[in-house]
């Protein structure tokens, strides 16, 4: 062995590797130190992309401090079907995902404030079952928005979602009604709806609940689209532009209203809900 070479030493191969200081950017592919990404709210400084966050990174960025209650945090997946595919049972992967990320369903709901305006709240989180539409799913967004009517103050969604659970079936589908029915009551009482569809926003829930706010609000090049583009493509035999189902797209065709940057958004929301309450 040259003399210049050193050998690892058996304590120092047990030291453990620490983290990694650096957070790669999803569409530009830059190393970004992971205190940069966060700081600018998971956005990439260089490119402006929009990561995804955990529906608790949402709550902490829009709401006011320490304003945040959760509600309805102990209803979970059922298996109606009792479902088995080729990853194993419905039932032992929902715990599974329960225990990793911490949830008990794809979607968090509480009431909070912003810039001390009170809301109902419900955000949901990519990370469980790619934040699929199941029948708790839309149970607690409907009590959500039952909360919001019976205490006449503003509800705000957030969603990421893949789209309806297959898993549950035509149960799951029938969330898409549901929830819909729950936020069309709030017109009762003028009761402001707004919806925020972040990256990405699909399938059952762009064709109800995402798309029917009094004002949609997409965050900048956020995916949204019913079905996939391969999908489109392939049945209507057409090559799709290459910014189909991106807010932008969605933005110029009338289907939103607004695209606004993360580090603008809690303050637009203010701006809409004071509208609103004048």
């Amino acid at each position: 062995m040259p003399w210049f070479i050193k050998s690892k030493t058996s304590e120092e191969k047990r030291k453990p590797v620490k983290d990694d200081i650096w957070v790669k950017c999803g569409s530009c592919n830059a190393h970004v130190f992971k205190e940069d990404w966060f700081n600018s709210l998971s956005v990439c400084p260089k490119c402006g992309f929009h990561g995804r966050l955990t529906a608790y990174e949402r709550i902490g960025q829009i709401l006011d401090i320490d304003t945040f209650k959760e509600m309805f945090g102990r209803i979970s997946p059922s298996d109606p079907l009792s479902f088995v595919w080729t990853r194993g049972s419905y039932k032992d992967i929902v715990k599974q995902t329960q225990d990793k990320t911490g949830l008990n369903e794809s979607v968090v709901c509480g009431i909070g404030k912003i810039h001390d305006i009170p809301v109902s709240i419900a955000v949901m989180d990519f990370r469980f079952f790619g934040g699929s539409l199941g029948s708790a799913t839309g149970e607690k967004i409907l009590l959500a928005a039952n909360y919001a009517y019976e205490h006449k103050i503003p509800y705000i969604i957030f969603s990421a979602s893949g789209g309806a659970r297959m898993q549950e079936g035509t149960l799951s589908l029938m969330q898409m009604a549901k929830t819909c029915a729950g936020i069309a009551r709030l017109r009762e009482k003028k009761i402001p709806y707004v919806s925020v569809l972040t990256d990405p926003t699909t399938g059952g829930v762009i064709a109800s609940y995402a798309m029917v706010g009094d004002v949609n609000i997409a965050e900048p090049g956020a995916l949204i689209g019913f079905a996939g583009r391969r999908v489109i493509e392939q049945t209507i035999r057409q090559k799709l532009p290459d910014n189909f189902q991106t807010s932008e797209y969605f933005l110029e065709h009338g289907f939103i209203d607004l695209i606004v940057e993360r580090k603008k958004l809690k303050d637009t929301l203010k701006n809409v809900l004071q509208y609103y309450n004048r």
